[in-house]
């Protein structure tokens, strides 16, 4: 049986021959290359290493840093209630832009009652007013009386010379001086109540100027009812409504210029070395991949970002752990806006300083 079928196998095939080793010139071959293409890569890190460790001796580097802007509220300067809301939010605005409309009914009562004041103060003080009627009449009671003073005064000079003569008896030269004194102090007295005419003409004209006071004061109330937009910018935190009433000092919305921003880089103390205001600055946010804003440092903060803090570290008391201060350093921006790349407040942002040339 088993002759039979190993003749039905057929015969048996020879087994492959083993692999042999490759020659000694071709092994010597494959491990030059593998060392020119090592001392190529060691070259490659050695070249690399030494540009990072020149860079970081004329850069220093945060990725602490973020962007900073100026958020300018919009508040209520009077009380009442919206009658009209003009933006949206995230709506761009431009400077004296109507943002707000508040119900003025009361306060445009308020000023007509101010000029309804004024115009009876002045006509009080006016050409034809009381108080001109009587300057007048006083002034014209001085001269009445200056006139009589300077009549009897002649007539006593008069009677004196004809008493020198012996024209006349001594009574009535007794009689004309007393008349020119009695007239002298009639022009005093009316000379009093023409200075208290003018006087109280004085106070009609304070009077008016007080009027007036009040009239600009309530003319400057109702303009308050129609807010605006007081800079260029973005509206962000919207918080009004038709019909609410607002209070003096409420804020109801924000408005955000865009084109005023500036980046705060914290930078560790022991980066502060060579940093100094003016130095050119790259800033890279993580917004925008690939794109680099140019810029420069404008000041350093005259205290670290700790000493602002709520609860500022107390070091001579418990136990003293050394931890690296961070300075916040602002960076002024050297390009114009990007209206494709807007840098809003808040952003994360790296920057790169390069402190020697």
């Amino acid at each position: 049986m088993d002759g039979e079928s190993a003749a039905r196998r057929g015969p048996l095939k020879e087994a492959p021959p083993l692999e042999t080793s490759p020659p000694e010139p071709a092994r010597k071959g494959r491990r030059g290359v593998f060392l020119v293409v090592g001392a190529v890569l060691l070259l490659a890190a050695v070249l690399f290493g030494g540009y990072l460790w020149l860079t970081s001796r004329s850069r220093q580097s945060t990725d602490d840093a973020q962007v900073e802007g100026h958020v300018i509220p919009v508040l209520s300067r009077v009380s009442g209630y919206v009658r009209q809301v003009r933006v949206e939010e995230n709506q761009r605005v431009q400077a004296g832009d109507l943002l707000v409309v508040l119900d003025d009914r009361d306060l445009l009562a308020r000023l007509r009652q101010s000029e309804a004041d004024l115009a009876a103060a002045r006509s009080e003080t006016g050409p034809r007013g009381e108080a001109a009627a009587e300057v007048g009449a006083a002034q014209a009671a001085v001269l009445q009386a200056r006139a009589e003073a300077d009549r009897t005064a002649g007539v006593a000079g008069r009677d004196r010379d004809l008493l020198a003569e012996g024209a006349i008896a001594r009574q009535e030269v007794d009689n004309a001086v007393a008349a020119s004194r009695a007239a002298r102090a009639a022009l005093q007295a009316a000379q009093n109540r023409a200075a208290a005419a003018v006087a109280g003409t004085r106070g009609s004209n304070a009077k008016v100027a007080a009027a007036a006071a009040a009239r600009d004061a309530a003319a400057l109330q109702e303009s308050y009812a129609r807010i605006t937009a007081p800079h260029d910018g973005v509206v962000s935190r919207k918080s009004v409504e038709v019909g609410q009433l607002v209070q003096p000092g409420q804020a109801l919305l924000a408005v955000v210029p865009l084109r005023d921003v500036w980046v705060v880089a914290n930078f560790k103390e022991t980066q502060l070395e060579d940093l100094h205001p003016g130095a050119p600055a790259a800033v890279r946010a993580d917004a925008y991949h690939g794109v680099t804003f140019r810029g420069h440092v404008e000041s350093l903060s005259p205290a670290t970002g700790s000493r602002f803090s709520l609860l500022p570290p107390e070091n001579a008391s418990g136990n003293f752990v050394k931890v690296v201060q961070r300075v916040p350093v602002k960076i002024a921006l050297d390009d114009p806006p990007d209206p494709a790349r807007p840098l809003r407040p808040g952003m994360s942002v790296k920057v790169s300083v390069r402190t020697r040339p």
